[in-house]
């Protein structure tokens, strides 16, 4: 079995409240999810094909802001026969791509702001310089001003109550990731772990926060499935939090 099949999961109801969060990420077999400042090599084709697998589930797809200026962001599935298994479960068109700010310093020529094929949402952080909320607005991708700095139960909150979102997946980077975790909002990890050594004393891990979790308050996870990838030496892991 050279990879799982991701488009045949299925996922619970979300919690009141919030959409059913799901992170995807892929890192080096010594935990470092980015290289020359990029996610870019650690993963394979096939890797890069799960993650669109997860998509075909997801109502949301999220990116943190440095995520966007890095790589890009977008929702598209990149396959018309994923395209039609989404629409067979129930879920026409394209996920929305959503990205959370604190300065609203984002590149406007990204895809994320000029596609026409999916809708995006842009939460910023109130505070943020009201010049470059203008812009953000002037691109006429909806723009929403959350009540402080990275408010992430507020966007959660906003993501199930008016855009009716039911899951979403975040694919990165690792402090949004952290922020995640931190106010106890993830339900399910996704990692790729990929047959390279990356190294460095400040390479990112897949998860980045200004505080470490002590052994109380660490977060307790389930392996779900672990499939492993002779082909290209990866192993494909599914992890559910424990609560």
């Amino acid at each position: 079995m050279p990879k799982p099949d991701y488009t045949a999961l299925e996922f619970p109801a979300p919690p009141d409240g919030r959409p059913y969060v799901i992170i995807n990420m892929v890192m080096s077999v010594d935990g470092k999810t980015v290289v020359d400042g990029t996610e870019q090599g650690l993963g394979s084709r096939i890797d890069q094909r799960l993650m669109r697998e997860l998509r075909v589930h997801a109502d949301i797809v999220l990116n943190g802001a440095e995520t966007l200026r890095v790589s890009g962001s977008s929702s598209r599935l990149g396959d018309p026969i994923l395209e039609t298994i989404r629409a067979a479960r129930g879920r026409e068109g394209l996920p929305i791509a959503a990205t959370i700010t604190a300065s609203a310093n984002l590149p406007l020529d990204r895809i994320f702001f000029t596609a026409p094929d999916f809708d995006a949402v842009v939460y910023v952080a109130r505070g943020a310089p009201a010049d470059r909320v203008r812009a953000l607005r002037a691109t006429g991708r909806q723009v929403v001003l959350l009540p402080k700095r990275n408010d992430l139960a507020a966007m959660l909150s906003h993501m199930r109550s008016e855009l009716g979102a039911s899951l979403l997946l975040c694919e990165g980077g690792p402090t949004l990731n952290a922020g995640l975790f931190a106010i106890d909002a993830v339900d399910e990890l996704f990692i790729t772990i990929g047959p390279r050594i990356v190294a460095g004393r400040d390479t990112l891990t897949p998860v980045e926060g200004d505080r470490a979790f002590t052994r109380r308050t660490m977060k307790q996870l389930e392996l779900v499935s672990a499939v492993p990838n002779e082909a290209t030496g990866e192993l494909y892991c599914r992890y559910r939090v424990r609560r």
